[in-house]
């Protein structure tokens, strides 16, 4: 199994201190986060895409630039690019130059994003969003692999013979399609021969295994070998402890500041309890044995070979929030890869001349 971290960059006060870190200090953690993971051995470190609060992740091309520039070996996700608020040729440009400064180390994943007010930043509908992310994506598909193209579509001005330049460094690139509950992004991905990566975070297992199947379902009737579905999936939180009783009661608060935000804005959480997060959801908290055995569970349900963690502190000290990683890297993730063989990334390309 593949791991990799993921930060969406919000931008809140430390639920347990209430301390607000800076914006710069924020996006410093983010980028030294990075680092870290690729220290300790992680195969990828993902950002997402929002346009609203409380996130500060409107720039991905932008922080997984300094990444790229801080790290050398680990691989570089978008989590997710939301193709329906962007326009593709100008998404292929700033992602066609980060394959280059990043050494070849670019994977994306995409989705058509949520919240309404992002949405209307961008002058995006409920109703037109779905076929933007559809239409986007198919015409960003065609201009990472073809140096002239000929388009017209619904959403942006129709192309005749365009070039785009840099031509991007890897030839072909692998994209994920980001799915929570839309049967629609499941079969695009499908029909292209994509692999997906199931959200697997709000609600319990159930739905988003039902997702996958579908998926492989689809990956069959469009003509693909079953052998070949690839599938991702994330994870709500995570913190390791020597034993169960030290993970609980460490992350207890941090769970509770999370119940009683969701509360606030008058949001039930499915999850009302840190006990029933444990038991039902992907929360990820105990001892190593008792995440491997619980990996192992999900697995069975969804057959992923890479997964993600919260890159974030969430609350935790930052001495406790390595501690955590380090025993994840150190008795997690060599029992992972050994029960769950993964299909390896595109190792760095060699570049000519150093950047």
């Amino acid at each position: 199994m593949k791991v990799l971290l993921v930060t969406l960059i919000t931008h809140l006060p430390d639920p347990v201190t209430g301390r607000l870190r800076s914006t710069t200090g924020r996006f410093r953690e983010v980028v030294d986060t990075a680092v870290l993971a690729e220290e300790l051995g992680f195969d990828g470190f993902g950002v997402g895409e929002r346009h609203e609060r409380p996130f500060i992740s409107s720039a991905p091309p932008v922080v997984l630039s300094h990444i790229a520039a801080r790290t050398r070996t680990i691989r570089l996700f978008t989590a997710v690019t939301t193709l329906s608020l962007l326009d593709p040729v100008r998404a292929y440009e700033d992602y066609a130059t980060l394959d280059h400064l990043s050494d070849g180390r670019l994977e994306l994943i995409i989705g058509k994003g949520n919240g309404a007010v992002q949405a209307r930043l961008f002058g995006v509908t409920a109703e037109d969003q779905w076929d933007r992310s559809r239409e986007g994506y198919e015409l960003f598909r065609r201009l990472w692999r073809e140096e002239r193209v000929t388009w017209s579509g619904r959403y942006r001005p129709a192309l005749t013979e365009a070039e785009t330049w840099p031509r991007p460094l890897q030839e072909t690139i692998r994209i994920w399609h980001g799915s929570a509950t839309s049967r629609d992004s499941v079969d695009l991905a499908a029909r292209h021969g994509d692999p997906i990566f199931s959200a697997n975070v709000v609600n319990p297992i159930e739905p988003y295994a039902e997702q996958v199947r579908y998926y492989r379902q689809r990956w069959v009737h469009h003509g693909h070998d079953p052998a070949d579905a690839l599938v991702g999936a994330g994870t709500a939180g995570f913190y390791a402890a020597r034993t169960s009783q030290e993970a609980v009661e460490t992350y207890r608060p941090i769970f509770d500041a999370r119940v009683a935000a969701s509360r606030r804005l008058g949001v039930e959480p499915v999850f009302p309890t840190i006990e029933d997060a444990v038991a039902r959801s992907s929360l990820l908290v105990g001892s190593p044995q008792q995440i491997v055995d619980k990996v192992l569970r999900q697995h069975g349900q969804l057959g992923h070979e890479v997964m993600h963690l919260r890159a974030d502190q969430d609350g935790l000290t930052a001495e406790a929030h390595r501690r955590s990683l380090e025993l994840f890297q150190a008795e997690v993730a060599p029992v992972l890869r050994r029960e769950i063989p993964s299909r390896p990334f595109r190792p760095p390309a060699s570049a000519a001349e150093p950047l």
